[in-house]
């Protein structure tokens, strides 16, 4: 095998690695910059372990699941996989926006790279929380001597640069999990990069990013929103309400085992009542020999509808608060795997109130595996392996590990000493067992389950 630094016909070889709640994705690519083309290599892709809601809550089970998607994509491209672009999400990212302001000191005041780099790390100069570390540093637009709308200034005269930038930022234990993970099954660490970012780079035209639009991609454990206008990525947002959930519904309601529900929501599902065209009855099969289920497909839509709506109008609330809602001339955009589910784009469409499709990785030409990930399922995975390439995803900063460990050891030893104190008023608390009355838990049942619950009893 040859590594994934080196290719026998001298094309660049980059790894997408996608850690997803629900599915773990690993996608070898070439690029041949003489035909302009995207060789697909190979790609392992099997059921994730150890995430929940795009977080790493096990990292044994994790680091398995990466070596079994890594060895599948090695078996299939022939080539050793020794560094990856790895994908982050997550309810932990956090996106803001901020400014600097830098001095030209050169003699000729001719705007240089160094001088668009050295104000960049001027916006890294705010306070934000000791357990926070910036993702990536996206800018929105230089202002030079007073005069705004510019989005290249190198080579440009000044005196005085200002720009306005777009912060991403993430939990630093979040972050470490995912790198050291990663290490663990042998890898190295070349990117990591924000979700809807990658995906964005894999399905969106460079037309539908210079008319305004909204990608969200609704993946197994998080939903991921990116919005452009101008070229520029405008907004990022990220939430822990996805397809995971629209499983966990059908799962409930029906009394059946998780990977039932998952196989039911993908073969039979719809989640636009309007576009059943014809009902069907499905059966599923008992548990533990118990009599088969009858559903029809409209009694699964009712179930699966108002939790895809969910998901849409939290997207929609996270719209307007970018201020973009009335931007987005080429409209929204959805992709992930749970955008496959029958009626999506219908139902997007009715709550957005604007044109919605399904996005599929496009935007360059592709060749080799290139139907096998003609998916919105692989959307990340392809976008990460694009953003591996040199001199593509600018915006993208590889971050300092090395600052990332002492976060993560002052961190760890701040939560030591709680835990110490916490141990300490228990053992004293424990003295009195009589004084200690256990609080009951509060059931929280969502609005969305009340109102499959309510249909299902009115049956």
């Amino acid at each position: 095998m040859i590594t994934n630094e080196q290719n026998k016909s001298g094309s660049e070889i980059t790894v997408g690695l996608d850690i997803g709640t629900t599915k773990l994705c690993a996608l070898v690519a070439a690029n041949d910059y003489s035909t302009k083309t995207l060789k697909i290599l190979g790609f392992g892709i099997i059921e994730s372990e150890g995430l929940n809601r795009g977080v790493v809550v096990n990292i044994d089970r994790t680091v398995k699941s990466i070596k079994a998607a890594v060895q599948q994509a090695e078996q299939q491209s022939g080539i050793k996989i020794e560094e990856v672009v790895v994908g982050i999400a997550g309810d932990h990212i956090e996106s803001f926006q901020t400014s600097g302001i830098v001095g030209i000191s050169n003699p000729t005041r001719e705007i240089s790279k160094s001088d668009v780099d050295r104000l960049l790390e001027d916006t890294r100069n705010f306070a934000i929380p000791a357990d926070r570390t910036i993702l990536h540093i996206i800018p929105q637009e230089f202002i030079i001597d007073g005069q705004d709308g510019i989005h290249d200034p190198v080579g440009m005269s000044g005196v005085r640069m200002e720009a306005k930038v777009h912060i991403v930022t993430g939990l630093t234990t979040a972050i470490t999990n995912i790198h050291r993970c990663v290490e663990r099954a042998g890898l190295r660490v070349k990117k990591i990069v924000l979700e809807p970012l990658a995906s964005s780079q894999a399905i969106l035209t460079p037309e539908e990013k210079e008319v305004g639009v909204a990608l969200i991609d609704i993946g197994g454990g998080t939903t991921d929103i990116a919005i452009f206008e101008e070229d520029i990525i405008r907004y990022t947002a990220v939430f822990g309400v996805a397809g995971k959930q629209v499983t966990d519904d059908i799962r409930k309601v029906l009394g059946i085992v998780a990977s039932q529900a998952e196989r039911i929501k993908r073969e039979y599902g719809h989640c636009f009542e309007d576009s059943i065209m014809k009902d069907e009855i499905i059966m599923i099969p008992g548990i533990a020999g118990r009599k088969p289920m009858e559903i029809s497909k409209r009694q699964l839509c009712r179930i699966i509808q108002p939790r895809m709506e969910e998901i849409f109008e939290f997207a929609l609330a996270e719209i307007r608060k970018s201020g973009y809602e009335h931007k987005l001339g080429a409209g929204v955009v959805i992709t992930g795997g749970n955008s496959l589910i029958r009626g999506a784009d219908e139902l997007a469409s009715a709550v957005f109130g604007m044109p919605v499709k399904i996005g599929y990785p496009s935007g360059m030409t592709y060749t080799g595996l290139a139907t096998e990930v003609e998916s919105p399922v692989y959307s990340t995975a392809v976008g990460l392996a694009l953003l591996g390439l040199d001199g593509s995803g600018t915006y993208v900063e590889t971050i300092d590990h090395s600052i990332l460990e002492n976060k993560i050891n002052q961190a760890v030893t701040s939560t030591d000493i709680e835990q110490k104190g916490k141990e300490q008023n228990e053992e004293k608390d424990n003295n009195d067992v009589s004084k200690i009355d256990k609080k009951k838990e509060k059931s929280d049942k969502s609005s969305v389950f009340k109102k499959i619950k309510n249909f299902f009893e009115e049956l």
